[in-house]
């Protein structure tokens, strides 16, 4: 399979520990045996302190944007790091280019692309254009809720949902840093137009994350006895 792994810079670079990065890094040499892997990193705390900082001294939200993919491409390049030869040594810049470099059989890791688009939009619009098996969101979230849990005592988490249902979901929900809607509305509507299955988890636990990605890739597996968030399909 060609799997698509977002993983959210609060999860991966949380308190910039050596150890969250090494852990990753450990679990995704152990999925690259089996399967073509590429990695989209987020930027976490530190980008939006960057960016807030950018913010009070007069920069534009596209100039906020910028600082924030170079936020990314830092914590790609830690990962890489981490990875050390069985990764690409340096980040793509474009989607064009990690359909280029996938072809060098090495573990793909990059950050942002362009102003206006997260991470999960990124992994999205990469899925698609790779025409990739899997797509996975790892972030502090365990799952998508009907509503904030935080403010809805009666907010439920999802195990499966359509990608409609994604939509309209987190069109209604605040999304602001924080929410406990882990999916931003462009990566849902990608991921509704593409009809792209996916997995949106908790991932402070890397070895959970290879698990669920190699028993989702088992297509006998009953799918039972490890944690899963939420299944998003067609």
């Amino acid at each position: 399979m060609l799997i698509i792994l977002s993983v959210g810079g609060s999860i991966l670079a949380k308190e910039l520990s050596p150890d969250s990065f090494l852990g990753y890094a450990d679990a995704l040499k152990e999925l690259a045996k089996e399967h073509e892997i590429v990695v989209v990193t987020g930027g976490g705390a530190a980008a939006r302190d960057y960016i807030n900082v950018a913010r009070s001294t007069g920069a534009n939200e596209v100039e906020c944007d910028y600082i924030g993919i170079d936020i990314t491409r830092l914590n790609a390049k830690l990962l890489i790091s981490a990875i050390g030869d069985a990764a690409y040594p340096e980040p793509p810049k474009d989607y064009k280019q990690a359909q280029e470099v996938l072809s060098s059989g090495k573990i793909v890791v990059m950050g942002g692309v362009i102003p206006g688009q997260t991470t999960d939009a990124v992994a999205a619009i990469l899925t698609e254009y790779l025409r990739a098996d899997l797509l996975v969101i790892s972030t502090a979230v365990d799952g998508v809720y009907s509503a904030d849990p935080r403010k809805d005592p009666h907010a439920t988490k999802y195990a499966t949902m359509t990608a409609k249902q994604l939509v309209s979901t987190v069109m209604t929900t605040e999304m602001k840093a924080g929410s406990k809607s882990p999916v931003d509305p462009l990566a849902a509507k990608i991921i509704e137009r593409c009809n792209i299955e996916t997995i949106v988890m908790e991932g402070s636990d890397p070895q959970n994350v290879l698990k669920v990605i190699l028993q989702e890739s088992e297509k006998n597996s009953d799918k039972k006895g490890v944690y899963l968030g939420t299944r998003i399909i067609g």
